[in-house]
């Protein structure tokens, strides 16, 4: 562990298609998460308050936050596995149980309260005294998201870099383990800080980058043909994977474009989020089709970030009046984009504003679906919200910015969420 790592840092650095490059400093879905993820906690323990939480994890509000999480790139994928519900095993014991329950409920709602260290340790501790079956480690995935920069991120992958990186021979599933890992990792993330970050999830990506066999470290150096052939199988496979994710940024920033254009047309001021103003769409970047600065609105600052990371944001010429937002989900969750949505109804009650969720032909059966959950249904309460299809918006963007006059325009092409009920 004396050894300098900073050429392995280096190397991990450098790979552009690294979950450093991909994920860590580069992927504006992570910033998104962060809120998205505490808000989603916050409501798991409400529902527990309440009564509402069920007793398994689909349709669980606890469900909509480990979705949010395993989207989250390469190094959470797998993280929904320890949360489901399975019976014959009774874990992980937190939904027939209703003093586990409560007990998991009490940990969140400490956590989202707290900010200070030894107090945050100190509920884990006390949540690995209770046993509570299949209740593990799995959390602190949880805990990253509301504390980056004092709980890493932990999976298997992870566990496997620590132990070739230290030479160690730590086990997934244990709170100690973690505990134990966790210590080695600050202090190695605190002297190598200024080359990576505060955030453990930075280093975090360099023990998972070597778990997955993409970075060699240590003895492995010394592999054999069959892991090096190993490892070269699983760069191919990460390349494919970068690739699918700039293909999905491409259309993503399309479908901006097109809501820029058009509301342009419509006689709107037009801005996008405010990490998206540097992408371009054929050779245009969102940047130049939005004003040059955000609006004031007359909201906290909180809530002001929120949604200026809305996709797109129409307002009543020269003013801060929003008169149309659009929040484009090609592959995230979709309730991630409808909670900005209810946040800006409910923050700016006299902006008269359209609400439109804007998704891939193939996700609108997901949508109705979703739209069916009595705990999504419950969240809309007074709020309308209309969808748009990936396809009329672009076969149909320059008859509107022709033809149109208004946000009304729209109305020939959208369709409302509130019909969906009816018409399935």
């Amino acid at each position: 562990m004396q050894r300098n790592l900073a050429p392995l840092i280096g190397q991990y650095k450098d790979d552009s298609e690294s979950v450093y490059n991909t994920w860590f400093i580069n992927d504006d879905d992570r910033l998104k998460a962060f809120r998205l993820i505490r808000k989603g906690l916050q409501q798991v323990v409400n529902d527990i308050w309440d009564g509402s939480f069920p007793n398994d994890f689909k349709g669980s509000s606890l469900e909509f936050v480990i979705s949010c999480i395993s989207e989250q790139k390469q190094v959470f994928a797998g993280a929904s596995h320890p949360f489901y519900w399975k019976p014959k095993l009774r874990i992980p014991d937190i939904y027939e149980n209703g003093q586990n329950k409560r007990a998991f409920g009490e940990f969140l709602s400490r956590c989202l309260a707290s900010s200070n260290e030894e107090k945050l340790l100190n509920e884990i501790v006390r949540l690995d005294s209770l046993k509570i079956k299949g209740l593990g480690p799995a959390v602190a995935n949880m805990l990253y998201f509301l504390h980056p920069t004092i709980f890493p991120p932990c999976n298997t992958a992870i566990v496997n870099g620590f132990n070739r990186l230290f030479g160690e021979k730590r086990k997934l599933g244990s709170w100690s383990e973690y505990l134990a890992m966790r210590l080695v990792m600050i202090d190695v993330n605190r002297k190598y800080r200024n080359l990576l970050s505060s955030d453990l999830g930075a280093f975090a990506g360099l023990l998972f980058e070597i778990g997955a066999n993409k970075l060699l470290a240590g003895n492995e150096h010394s592999l054999s043909v069959a892991e090096r052939e190993k490892v070269e199988k699983a760069l191919a496979k990460r390349g494919k994977e970068v690739k699918a994710d700039g293909e999905q940024g491409n259309l993503h920033s399309e479908m901006q474009s097109h809501l820029l254009k058009i509301g342009s047309a419509l006689g709107y001021d037009v801005i996008c989020a405010s990490n998206d103003r540097s992408r371009d769409h054929a050779g245009t970047s969102l940047g130049a089709l939005s004003l040059p600065g955000f609006p004031a609105l007359p909201v906290h600052e909180s809530v002001e970030k929120t949604i200026r990371l809305i996709d797109v944001l129409w307002f009543e010429k020269g003013g801060n009046r929003v008169t149309a937002a659009f929040e484009v989900e090609k592959s995230t969750t979709i309730t991630s984009g409808m909670g900005r949505m209810i946040d800006l109804h409910h923050s700016l009650p006299d902006s008269s504003s359209s609400l439109y969720i804007v998704i891939p032909d193939k996700r609108e059966k997901e949508l109705q679906l979703l739209m069916q959950r009595p705990s999504v249904r419950a969240t809309r309460v007074g709020v309308e919200l209309h969808y748009l299809l990936f396809s009329d918006l672009r076969n149909h963007c320059d008859a509107i910015c022709m033809f149109g006059e208004s946000k009304d325009v729209l109305q020939k092409i959208a369709k409302r969420t509130g019909d969906i009920n009816e018409n399935i």
